[in-house]
């Protein structure tokens, strides 16, 4: 018998979004009777909510759930509380899901008892051009290090997935998502998840698409806040949760050292251009893998550039606000960037 799963998908303003999300859970090859889709919605003030009655009216495996609270912790756990599934499903309302989405997840998480979450890949769907050069650099593990459900190359156990599917055993064990973060919410919880001794899948037949964002600003601030709340997230575990994320920061702070350095010494400013130069040819390198158009081949390159610097730039904000001055997160930080 098949387990009932329920999906929750925090959202807030997503009109133009919201319909082919729930077109793509309404059209699951999996019996629509095991499916709940809870909508936890941040008191939009566009179309969204009469969207979400509209198909609620017709299918009654949607419920329209207020977040009065906004942000996407806070709808997260809401919607677990509100859940009745075995297996929760937590996804994003700027994406769609395959198909068979649910019926792979459910298919991979039962290969183990250890398995306490899955995941799987996400394919790219462009609204311009701009978008379509920053999904090239979010797929090349230039751009993103080893987070392989963007890249694609491993499958396997993994530290963090996208859109992961959780069996309910886990919230009771592990607790739910920390309110206190405004991003990285994801992972940070798969992290305690792991110390709580479960595993987490990534398999290649699970697929879901993802609409990439069309602005360089806003992907700038993306990731800055994503680097920012890292450390916040190593600050409460008292341990930094992955290595890779100290990347960003050694990168921004050779940059600052360097042009600092380069104009006290000759033989420095060399040296740090050498560097740069290497870092600037592996970008160019791993962009032409990504596309073999020049012109979108140099674009790809500022992409890398851009992702690095603005991680790298909110993690070192982060050290100085949460580690060197005790400070609470900013209310900058906490600005939605959708």
């Amino acid at each position: 018998m098949e387990k009932l799963v329920s999906i929750i998908v925090p959202c807030r303003n997503e009109e133009n979004y919201i319909g082919a999300l729930i077109e793509s859970f309404l059209n699951q090859d999996y019996p629509s009777e095991k499916i709940e889709l809870l909508i936890m919605d941040g008191m939009s003030d566009d179309n969204t909510r009469n969207v979400i009655k509209q198909y609620s009216n017709d299918h009654p495996l949607i419920q329209l759930i207020d977040n009065p609270k906004k942000y996407a912790p806070f709808a997260l756990n809401k919607g677990i509380q509100s859940s009745k599934g075995e297996i929760i499903i937590i996804f994003g309302a700027h994406a769609e899901a395959d198909k068979d989405f649910i019926k792979e997840n459910v298919k991979a998480m039962e290969q183990s008892n250890d398995i306490g979450c899955t995941g799987g890949i996400i394919e790219n769907i462009y609204t311009n051009k701009t978008a379509e050069i920053i999904g090239l650099a979010m797929s090349s593990p230039f751009g993103v290090g080893n987070a392989h459900f963007r890249t694609g190359n491993k499958i396997g156990y993994v530290d963090t997935v996208a859109f992961g599917a959780y069996k309910q055993i886990v919230f009771e064990k592990a607790g739910y998502f920390d309110e206190d973060l405004i991003r990285n919410q994801d992972d940070e919880f798969n992290f305690r998840i792991i110390k709580n001794g479960f595993k987490i899948y990534l398999s290649q037949n699970i697929r879901s698409k993802y609409h990439v964002r069309g602005s360089f600003t806003n992907l700038f601030q993306q990731y800055y806040q994503y680097g920012y709340w890292k450390v916040y997230v190593s600050k409460k575990h008292k341990t930094v949760t992955t290595t890779r994320q100290l990347i960003p920061l050694l990168f921004v702070l050779f940059l600052i050292i360097g042009v600092i350095l380069s104009m006290l010494n000759q033989h420095i400013r060399w040296l740090f251009l050498l560097i740069l130069g290497i870092y600037t040819t592996l970008a160019l390198i791993f962009a032409s893998k990504q596309t073999s158009r020049y012109d979108k081949i140099f674009k790809v390159t500022f992409s890398f550039f851009l992702l690095h610097l603005s991680y790298g730039l909110g993690y070192f904000v982060g050290i100085i606000h949460f580690l060197m001055f005790n400070k609470k997160p900013s209310k900058k930080s906490q600005g939605l960037t959708r």
